[in-house]
């Protein structure tokens, strides 16, 4: 397994490289296929992105996850891969590609793959644009989705994420030469402040019409194009996350509902809701059957938990399917510097995968 992650790790998968996504995906299509009885994938090109999938029989039981990874290529010099002292370490150890390796170990071990869907997208990292319908179409079709993302904190399975939406707003002010006549501009930056400030407000308006744990967070901005000019445009990036489907639409009733506060300044509302939610009620089955399995495996007793992060798990709860999620590696990390898998617990998930899929199936 530890020969598997390296060669995975090792080869990088940056979002926004579209080569070096397309690399990846046939390193895994390669080693997915020796040890999955020499089937090989589809691999799937859709706007540039390269995703692969295993289909056998008519699937019942849908394995996601992705090889895409948030390190750009090069990262590898900073972040080398090692194993020491039972942690593996290199970028996108955690998020997901010990899950891959897991879950190819856990499927080598059945007698039959029939009634499985495998799929591994390649820009999950960064939305999943180009996988989203081709996700939900698989999903709709099978009794029950797990996935390979990381587990929570102390190997804790994922079963309920809040939803995603992601907004950009664009303010359209006037320039104007900021010593001779500044009176005559509209100062973008300035509006942005105050949407800015709007929006501080807004998660606790949700709360207060359907319960907390909303946030609104306003992330990238910029402004101005020279220190002496009164900034015509001025945008921000506002990352959005909810737990439950009516927060989502309260938040983009009232984003959309923002308005300029100086006179002759414009805003534009881009972006919406990208993922929904995953309802605790998509994974209570799941939970149960993962506990009673652990418990015949002599693993110990499994914990779950809700997290703010988002997964393609929330587009298979979204289409209907349920859905149990974490189900990937254990260790920390993810996307940060001290990134790590627990080596010694890679075996163990994989048992566990491999009894759910048995018994699903």
């Amino acid at each position: 397994m530890l020969a598997d992650l390296e060669e995975l790790v090792t080869c990088e998968s940056y979002s926004a490289d579209h080569a070096a996504v397309a690399r990846s995906a046939r390193v895994v299509a390669d080693q997915g296929s020796r040890l999955l009885g020499g089937a090989r994938p589809r691999l799937l090109d859709i706007a540039g992105v390269t995703h692969v999938q295993w289909t056998f029989g008519t699937p019942r039981v849908l394995l996601l996850g992705h090889h895409d990874t948030v390190w750009p290529v090069g990262s590898l010099r900073t972040h080398p891969w090692s194993v020491e002292d039972g942690i593996a370490r290199g970028p996108g150890v955690f998020d997901m590609k010990a899950g891959l390796v897991q879950m190819f170990h856990a499927l080598a071990g059945l007698p039959s793959l029939d009634g499985v869907c495998v799929l591994v997208t390649g820009d999950e990292e960064v939305g999943s644009d180009t996988s989203r319908a081709l996700v939900e179409d698989v999903a709709r079709g099978c009794a029950a989705t797990l996935v390979l993302e990381p587990s929570a904190p102390g190997g804790a399975l994922k079963t309920s994420r809040k939803g995603v939406s992601l907004y950009d707003i664009t303010v359209h002010g006037r320039a104007a030469h900021s010593g001779l006549e500044p009176e005559k501009g509209v100062n973008a930056a300035t509006e942005l402040a105050h949407q800015i400030l709007a929006l501080d407000g807004l998660a606790a308006a949700v709360a207060a019409d359907t319960g907390p744990g909303t946030t609104v967070t306003p992330t990238v901005m910029s402004a101005g194009t020279a220190a002496n000019t009164v900034p015509a445009l001025a945008r921000v990036d506002v990352d959005v996350r909810v737990p439950t489907a009516a927060a989502q639409d309260a938040v983009d009733r009232l984003l959309r509902s923002l308005s300029p506060r100086l006179p002759d300044a414009r805003l534009r509302i881009g972006g919406g809701p990208n993922r929904p939610p995953l309802d605790p009620a998509a994974s209570r089955e799941l939970f149960a059957l993962a506990q009673r399995t652990a418990g015949e495996l002599g693993l110990g007793p499994l914990s779950r938990a809700a997290v703010g992060g988002a997964s393609d798990g929330n587009y298979t709860a979204g289409a209907g399917c349920p859905t149990l999620d974490g189900l990937g590696a254990v260790g920390d990390g993810a996307h940060a510097d001290h990134e790590h898998v627990v080596v010694a617990t890679m075996p163990e998930r994989a048992r566990l995968l491999a009894r759910l899929v048995g018994a699903l199936r």
